[in-house]
């Protein structure tokens, strides 16, 4: 099992993402800001590395304007050897890295510009992690979209949309409920028609549940039957919610009692836990701790 955090290690100095302004997004500058980006991630993944953390969600600002501004920029080329090497590092610490698209990818809209700029950006962050030479256990994860009103048809969209994605992007793709619109069911519903792996988000279920009921260790059970052995691990989100913030708001930190209340459920240890919470790397070093002989006392070390 791996546990793991989003995109920004907390205290780990000089690991921020930059971006710019379109105003001031010329080739030179999205260069320049590219390479800060990979130096970063560079020292995160190295952080990763040295505090066991096997889990880790890569920002989709690495490459400012990734999908269109910078998206015939060679910044592959000219950045190949610490692409190369960061991948290098990825694959020897046994770390498995993922990729989140924005809330303005979607894929089924009915507006075809929007559509198909959802395509450039899943194909941008695909992009990444072929550069990083990556293989297909390494994903991308993506919601259904919106209903538009009529959830069915907006479901079939999806389905023809994902159908006309280039392999490379299907390989890597993983749909995930949301806390709104698609739940668990609709999802595994949906992923089935194509073979697509689902991961499941325990807050967006209890936010927006399905009209079946199962406990979350069954809906975790029927998803796993989504993944292959191509795919890697099944993979879940986890989350809390903020007692002071709207219904599915992520909590600051991971209570370690609720969380080891989920763990024990869990119908086995072949499973990656990506934590979404405020504290990031503090909370996955906390929960990594608990369910070692070492205890939550590490983290004062």
């Amino acid at each position: 099992m791996r546990i793991g955090y989003a995109c920004i290690a907390l205290g780990l100095p000089e690991t921020e993402m930059k971006s710019c302004t379109l105003k001031y997004a010329n080739e030179g500058r999205l260069l320049s800001l590219i390479g800060h980006n990979l130096n970063s991630l560079d020292k995160m993944i190295d952080y990763n590395t040295q505090q066991g953390i096997k889990l880790f969600r890569i920002s989709s600002d690495l490459i400012p304007f990734g999908s269109s501004l910078a998206k015939n920029l060679p910044w592959q080329d000219i950045y190949a050897e610490i692409l190369s090497s960061i991948g290098c590092k990825i694959k020897k610490s046994g770390m498995r890295v993922s990729m989140h698209p924005g809330q303005y990818t979607v894929l089924n809209s009915p507006d075809e510009s929007v559509a198909e700029r959802a395509i450039e950006d899943l194909d941008y962050h695909a992009k990444v992690l072929d550069c990083l030479g990556l293989g297909p256990e390494h994903k991308i994860i993506l919601h259904l979209g919106g209903v538009y009103g009529n959830k069915e048809l907006a479901t079939k969209r999806f389905v023809s949309r994902y159908r006309g994605l280039s392999s490379n992007i299907k390989s890597r793709l993983v749909l995930e409920n949301d806390d709104k619109l698609f739940n668990i069911d609709d999802v595994l519903e949906t992923a089935c028609i194509d073979g697509i792996p689902v991961v499941f988000d325990n807050l967006h279920n209890s936010v927006n549940p399905a009209e079946k009921y199962y406990m979350d260790v069954e809906w975790i059970k029927k998803c796993s039957q989504t993944w292959t052995k191509e795919d890697g691990p099944q993979k879940l989100h986890y989350s809390q919610q903020h007692p002071d913030k709207r219904r599915g708001a992520h909590s600051d930190f991971i209570a370690i009692g609720e969380f080891l209340e989920f763990y024990q459920q869990l119908p086995g240890t072949d499973i990656d836990i990506m934590l979404e919470v405020k504290d990031k790397n503090l909370s996955a070093l906390k929960c990594m701790y608990c369910l070692s002989n070492m205890g939550i006392s590490k983290l004062e070390t």
